[in-house]
């Protein structure tokens, strides 16, 4: 019997706890036998209060004396997850259980805590789309992929956030059981069992938000206001009164991106909340934001946000 150890940080995200337990729950239905004994980990004796104000009650605590090997450890993300300091105890906790275990890793901002106990230095990792940005400069020895859903990088296994559990979770079933037990369990729980595309088509991460002095400002917003309209570095700088080539380079220098990308970014912001919201043919959508047919606006959109308008809108409508 392989053994799952979740640690459950207080303020826990509770679905970060449930989701990967149930999927590993239903692998032992689905299985006809106890392929997986369930633990939950709390860092104190009592309730863990979790972020929504359920409360949750751990099988053992971090100060308890090791006497198993866990098969997995797995750490549940929290909102403030980038601002908890673990005690020399927890740490010593951690580490220790995740390099005896076959494979350890995290739930969203679960990946804070093993970075901060120096378990995935120079591995490749991923947490949720908000916080990848965080992660990463907060621990620049991180290979952090802000894009993927999951990731796999020798005994590490890390999920983005909260419901990319259950898509990690399902893998890992699918590592151990076979694809047949995975994707009975992937039916029942009613999921896919390969999500199309990344994290970044949930993420608001990266829209086009002005920035820079005054007159670029003023520039940045005239395009989101009018995506379809002639948006060249020369029409651009008209609007500001001043050449091209100062414009193009003051804008690149203050606002960090180049006039064309930024324009193309305002322009995939547009055409995304047109895909939520309406019912507009991706000719239509692409006239609106000014991309010139259909196949330049997908080509942009999946550069952007990992799938095409049309699974994009599928989320959606």
């Amino acid at each position: 019997m392989r053994t799952i150890t979740l640690l459950a940080m207080p303020g826990v995200q509770l679905l970060d706890v449930s989701g990967p337990m149930d999927v590993f729950a239903e692998a032992n239905v689905q299985a006809g036998r106890a392929e997986y004994q369930l633990q939950v980990v709390g860092a104190e004796a009592g309730p863990i209060r979790s972020s929504s104000g359920v409360r949750l009650l751990p099988d053992r605590v971090t100060t308890d004396i090791q006497t198993d090997i866990s098969d997995t450890v797995l750490v549940a993300g929290c909102p403030h997850a980038a601002d908890i300091r673990l005690t020399a105890e927890q740490r010593q906790w951690l580490r220790t259980s995740c390099l005896q275990a076959r494979r350890f890793g995290s739930v969203c901002s679960g990946a804070f805590l093993l970075a901060t106990a120096g378990l995935v230095d120079g591995r490749r990792v991923t947490t949720h789309w908000a916080m990848a940005d965080v992660l990463a400069a907060t621990y620049p020895a991180l290979r952090v992929e802000a894009d993927a859903l999951h990731v796999r990088d020798g005994p590490v296994r890390t999920a983005a956030g909260v419901t990319a559990g259950l898509d990690m979770a399902l893998a890992l079933v699918e590592e151990d059981l076979g694809r047949d037990i995975a994707l009975k369990v992937a039916a029942q729980l009613v999921m896919f069992f390969k999500r199309p595309g990344g994290q970044m088509q949930f993420s608001r991460r990266g829209e086009a938000e002005p920035g820079g002095r005054s007159a670029l400002q003023e520039v940045q917003r005239w395009v989101a206001a009018n995506p379809s309209e002639d948006h060249s570095v020369a029409s651009l700088a008209q609007r500001t009164g001043l050449s091209p080539r100062h414009f193009a380079r003051i804008f690149q220098q203050e606002v960090g991106v180049t006039p064309a990308a930024w324009v193309e970014t305002a322009r995939i912001n547009t055409a995304r909340q047109l895909l939520e919201t309406s019912h507009r043919l991706p000719k239509q959508v692409a006239v609106d934001c000014g991309f010139a047919d259909a196949d330049t606006l997908r080509r942009a959109f999946v550069r952007h946000v990992g799938v095409t308008p049309a699974e994009y809108r599928r989320r959606y409508l």
